[in-house]
């Protein structure tokens, strides 16, 4: 098969198009025969020697999610069958032609969804959906801050938020995210190079806080949430290390949490692949659409990471490997 594979650490020159082995199943596995790949910040992250795979896992050939056709099933599989069209979320070995999942781990593709739309499903629903709403308990009637609105987790949190109810608010860099958000369900939308979203929300209620950011952005989000707040890391873009007003987080009573997905057991990830299936695929192709921005050819992956790098786009991004 064709893969495209991370030849050495370094900028997205370093990808190339080789061929590799096809990966062999275990008895509960299928073989997929992949269509699509969404392309997500840890693939960048993978490729510049600063996110390495799971043990077990394939280290050079990096990709979280995929959609595709069923070509050959396990002795004990027992859901799916040859034919089947599923989208997956995998530890690793996305950016390729062919990919082993367990079983459970597979989704069926909703009706009236694409191959690349499918693709770039897994990896931020999977995210947001334990991140927002089991670990921060998102109810209805209450208020989200999720930061960087108009990227994959961004624009997912804001879709299935306002699906549940929920009052969205969300911090962009440019007037083209800050109306995209707003067609996706924002509330209100700071662009934070123009003003201090602190100082902008400091009226708002908060209850919930999804941030990636880091750095700065953890004083401003201890000040914005409301008592017995919920704040939330996924990732820390502007540093890891923070000061912490341990008086302030008790006087508010705040729960300061934070999760990975990719090095989870599936233990953790089989119950999350069955709640993300009860509770959001219903919703999708109605109050939730995938937001796919553009696909590249699997020839095309050093692009691809250019455009992830330098984030002029708007949703997710995908690599096409069949025609």
């Amino acid at each position: 098969m064709k893969a495209i594979v991370i030849t050495k650490a370094g900028g997205p020159e370093v990808l190339e198009l080789q061929e590799r082995a096809i990966p062999a199943i275990a008895k509960n596995e299928v073989l997929i025969q992949v269509n699509a790949a969404g392309i997500n910040r840890p693939d960048i992250f993978q490729r510049k020697g600063n996110y390495p795979a799971p043990v077990g896992v394939v280290e050079d050939i990096p990709g979280l999610e995929v959609a595709g056709v069923i070509v050959e099933v396990g002795t004990a599989v027992t859901l799916w069958k040859v034919g089947d069209s599923v989208c997956c979320l995998v530890a690793g070995g996305g950016y390729a032609e062919y990919v082993a999942a367990h079983q459970e781990m597979c989704l069926p593709i909703p009706e009236g969804i694409s191959f690349e739309e499918a693709a770039v499903l897994p990896e931020t629903v999977y995210t947001v959906w334990d991140n927002v709403f089991r670990r921060g308990a998102l109810r209805e009637g209450e208020t989200l801050l999720v930061h960087g609105g108009a990227g994959g987790i961004g624009s997912t949190a804001i879709q299935l938020a306002k699906a549940f109810g929920a009052r969205v608010l969300t911090t962009v860099s440019t007037a083209e995210k800050e109306r995209y958000c707003r067609q996706l369900g924002a509330d209100k939308v700071v662009n934070y190079r123009e003003s201090d979203f602190r100082e902008i929300l400091r009226t708002e209620n908060v209850h919930v806080i999804l941030d990636s950011i880091g750095g700065d952005y953890f004083q401003k989000n201890l000040d914005l949430l409301a008592a017995d707040g919920r704040l939330i890391y996924i990732n820390a873009m502007k540093g890891h290390k923070v000061e912490l007003h341990i008086l302030k987080l008790m006087q508010k009573r705040i729960l300061l949490t934070g999760s990975t997905l990719r090095a989870r057991d599936l233990s953790f990830k089989i119950p999350l692949t069955r709640d993300v299936h009860q509770y959001v695929w219903p919703l999708i192709g109605k109050s939730f659409q995938p937001q796919l921005s553009k696909v590249f050819p699997m020839s095309d992956a050093s692009t691809a990471h250019e455009w992830m790098e330098n984030g002029l786009f708007l949703g997710k991004l995908a690599l096409k490997f069949k025609k």
